[in-house]
């Protein structure tokens, strides 16, 4: 047990005098440390204007690529090398598991949409590719990477069907635009994943194309682009997501650029040692676009009056919030991951997602998340988890035949399908790191503690709430 995890005075609250901390990748160079958030954030490139250097004309995206090549030689390969391209992790040991696994939107599922597994055509258009039509695709062909995803001026240039461009792009033009991602670049699919905009992320939505900072004070007062803070070298975009990248191989860290004692009250920067800096400086989610808290997926293909926000025939019933107040648990960075095929009881929800640290974990703090639920499908006599064939002429979204999309999915998915299904409950946990505040809007003292405080002191592992307490035992706390 980590030292000093709280210090607190019985009945005192006090208001928190901090600095909003971001998140951004490039420390200190040293000294004294800079009050210019600038300071820590790599320079930002020349432009070269491409019009003349991609004037084309272009008849596939292939062809634009072929064209960046020429120039800039090992940009494919580098993006190749990441997982915006796999959509796969590397082998890595999970709990309770006897050898390494890979975990990614390749070949795992959620409950939002479920699986890409033969959904492809509809779920690629958010891959850094062109034509991921099914489980041939060719991950070693660089003409197959789709450089204007990322660096093309967004009002020319989109995706549609298998991540192709969309019909009736002007390739040249959208090549002759390129330039250094934007907000728009990256929000095109991480503000819309899901199914739209606000879906997953409880911090992540269209909000964010031009916020101000009551939205999120590093892109609203500071100007930050995405690529400011999840910087890398070679296309390896610093950040991950529990999600699809259990395992943190980064050092995307608030404390790159604020020393962990920024704050002025040392009992405040006491909790640094256990409270991440978001839980403080993110006190709601959804800001101003409601997010998806919930789907219940068995009751899609029933003639009921249809609203995008409560119930579509195709996907079922859904509950959405905005100003949500995050859920809290340990978390050291790690996750635990449900695999396709893992066996599930039916009667209990099923973490597909779990973030892994507890009270005792001397590197684990205490996080915000949002934490998604819902009912999705399952094998009544195998017990796992099942993925539908959603999109197509044969899928459930035209036929509403959940027997039929499951049994044209077995191939795909190499799960036997036994003919008997049902729907079970899920959730997953989203952790939250954007929409952070004005240092006047953070977390006070009594939003924790005392008779209405938010945290449940009894699931993170307390005997009740430490300022009462003094600690896990009587303010013994080590």
């Amino acid at each position: 047990m980590k030292e000093f995890r709280f210090i607190w005075i019985a009945g005192l609250l006090v208001t928190l005098a901090v600095i909003a901390i971001p998140v951004i990748l490039f420390a200190s160079s040293g000294g004294e440390a800079s009050a210019d958030p600038w300071d820590y954030v790599k320079p930002t490139p020349s432009h070269v204007d491409h019009s003349a250097l991609m004037a084309g004309p272009y008849a596939t995206g292939a062809e634009v690529t072929a064209a960046c090549l020429e120039c800039h030689e090992s940009a494919a390969s580098e993006v190749m090398g990441t997982t915006h391209w796999t959509w796969e992790s590397e082998p890595m040991m999970l709990p309770g598991r006897d050898e390494p696994v890979t975990v990614g939107k390749k070949n795992q599922i959620n409950n939002f949409c479920i699986g890409i597994q033969g959904n492809w055509t509809g779920c690629t258009k958010c891959h850094t590719g062109y034509g991921w039509e099914d489980a041939s695709f060719d991950f070693a062909e660089e003409t197959n990477v789709d450089c204007l995803v990322c660096h093309a001026d967004t009002s020319l240039y989109g995706k549609g069907t298998a991540g192709n461009p969309a019909d009736g792009v002007d390739l040249a033009a959208a090549a002759g635009s390129v330039g250094r991602p934007t907000r728009r670049n990256c929000g095109s699919c991480h503000f819309d994943g899901g199914g739209g905009n606000a879906v997953k992320h409880g911090d992540l939505d269209e909000s964010l194309y031009y916020p101000d900072e009551t939205v999120d004070v590093h892109m609203g007062r500071l100007g930050f682009e995405c690529v400011d803070c999840h910087a890398g070298e070679d296309h390896q975009i610093a950040g991950h997501m529990i999600s699809v990248s259990p395992q943190v191989k980064d050092e995307l860290a608030c404390t790159n650029c604020h020393a962990p004692d920024v704050h002025a009250d040392a009992r405040i920067n006491a909790h640094v040692d256990s409270v991440a800096c978001q839980t403080c400086h993110i006190p709601e989610g959804a800001l101003r676009h409601a997010t998806k808290m919930d789907w219940d997926w068995s009751t899609a293909g029933q003639d009921l009056p249809e609203d995008p926000h409560t119930y579509l025939k195709i996907k079922g019933n859904f509950v959405y919030e905005h100003d949500f107040r995050p859920a809290y648990a340990w978390w050291n960075g790690d996750a635990d991951r449900y695999l396709l095929g893992d066996i599930i009881d039916p009667t209990a929800v099923t973490q597909l997602t779990r973030p892994l640290g507890d009270i005792d974990d001397a590197t684990a703090k205490i996080w915000p998340f949002k934490v998604h639920t819902a009912r999705q499908p399952f094998d009544a006599v195998n017990n796992y988890l099942l993925v539908p064939v959603t999109a197509g002429e044969d899928g459930f979204w035209t036929n509403f035949d959940w027997d039929q999309a499951f049994r044209l999915n077995e191939a795909n998915t190499g799960l036997a399908y036994s003919g008997e299904y049902g729907f079970a409950p899920t959730s997953m946990y989203w952790s939250l790191t954007h929409m952070v505040q004005p240092k006047e809007q953070a977390l006070q003292c009594y939003d924790c503690h005392g008779e209405n405080g938010r945290m449940d002191w009894a699931a993170l592992g307390y005997f009740g709430d430490p300022m009462t307490w003094g600690g896990r035992e009587l303010g013994i706390n080590n």
